[in-house]
């Protein structure tokens, strides 16, 4: 079938309802390796209880922890942040004083960007809630180190304007401008990281004890970035950094950080002191077993009908588009694969982007 024939053959077929008549779904059911967001995700394994109970754990005692989520490329880190970031938002939204932050910029010389985005996500309106607890009982005041911090928060409770955006500028790293230095009554410009992480801190401390701030989920992933990208010096200064906010919070901060094994154990080698914030481990494994890679494409299969069927109330096809045979098939040759460059199990992006692939030619060519 020409390409012409293809398209024409889609384009008769805009809603999928071949496919949902036929297999019971809309689209191909399996994700191809270049689409790592929106992908359904197989709970109820080791990894997801162990991440469950850290969680629980964190928001009952609220003593920071430093999650490392760790696997090679391909073996579903990303899937696993998607996923416990919509999970912890979820939950989020039934409890107060807490905050989501998914930092996905490209790995940056410095760790300013991430504390940027912390300082983001509290906003403004949290410096004006935090201004009235302070109004009430100006002893809070008294937990944060910072002089200009205590001047900021003293201005933010008792200057008759709103100050609060002017605040959040200059915890933001922004210059320091004379509207700054009258109004909230600081001094000195927060250019560094170790300046913003102090100031971090302070707020973070004022917030918890005023009872306006319970808790960040901080997920950075893809954390091996970084040694492809920046030097020794820049690598060894960002980690310097993460450990640094990890001793800077005591209490308050989930961190979880995605990462493969031989970046964290270059890391560990870099920076020793960071070796031991991250002992706290989540292990993703790769397919070992044929048992284990059926499971996942049926997986893939069943959420696809699940979420056709939602959206119809006719009832769609139960055909498979990709038979036993086969998906058993695509998993020895890649197994065999993985044999050879030392892998000792299959990557699930690998798999699953093979039964994409034999899932679309059984699609153009008709089932």
């Amino acid at each position: 079938m020409s390409l012409r024939d293809k398209i024409r053959a889609i384009s008769e077929d805009s809603t999928g309802t071949v496919l949902f008549s036929k297999y019971g779904v809309v689209s191909n059911p399996f994700p191809s390796a270049n689409q790592t967001s929106d992908n359904p995700h197989l709970e109820f394994n080791e990894a997801d209880n162990l991440a469950e109970l850290q969680i629980a754990a964190f928001i009952r005692d609220n003593k920071s922890q430093a999650v490392v989520v760790e696997g090679t490329q391909g073996v579903g880190k990303t899937n696993f942040l998607n996923h416990f970031e919509k999970e912890i938002a979820s939950v989020a939204r039934d409890l107060t004083g807490f905050y989501v932050v998914r930092y996905l910029a490209d790995p940056e010389n410095t760790f300013d960007g991430t504390i940027r985005r912390l300082f983001q996500e509290l906003g403004s309106g949290h410096l004006r809630k935090l201004g009235t607890k302070i109004k009430k009982n100006s002893s809070f005041i008294e937990f944060a180190r910072s002089q200009d911090v205590q001047n900021a928060l003293h201005r933010l409770a008792t200057a008759e304007e709103d100050v609060a955006d002017l605040m959040m500028e200059w915890l933001l790293g922004l210059r320091l401008l004379k509207i700054h230095k009258e109004s909230i009554g600081v001094q000195f410009r927060l250019d560094t990281v170790e300046a913003k992480t102090a100031a971090l801190r302070d707020i973070f401390e004022v917030s918890f004890n005023a009872g306006i701030l319970n808790g960040i989920f901080l997920l950075l992933d893809e954390l091996e970035k970084q040694d492809g990208v920046l030097g020794p010096r820049a690598v060894v200064r960002y980690l310097s950094s993460i450990r640094a906010i990890i001793d800077a919070l005591p209490k308050g901060l989930f961190l979880m950080i995605a990462v493969t094994p031989d970046a964290l154990m270059r890391y560990s080698v870099a920076l020793p002191a960071l070796r031991g914030r991250l002992h706290n481990r989540i292990q993703l494994p790769l397919l070992r077993e044929i048992e284990e890679a059926k499971k996942l494409a049926q997986f893939y299969v069943n959420t696809a009908r699940q979420s056709a069927k939602e959206s119809t109330t006719v009832d769609g096809g139960n055909s498979e588009i990709l038979s036993e045979i086969q998906i058993e098939s695509c998993y020895s040759r890649l197994h065999d694969l993985a044999e050879r460059r030392g892998d000792d199990g299959v990557r699930q992006r690998e798999f699953l982007h093979e039964l994409f692939m034999l899932a679309e030619k059984v699609i153009s060519e008709g089932g």
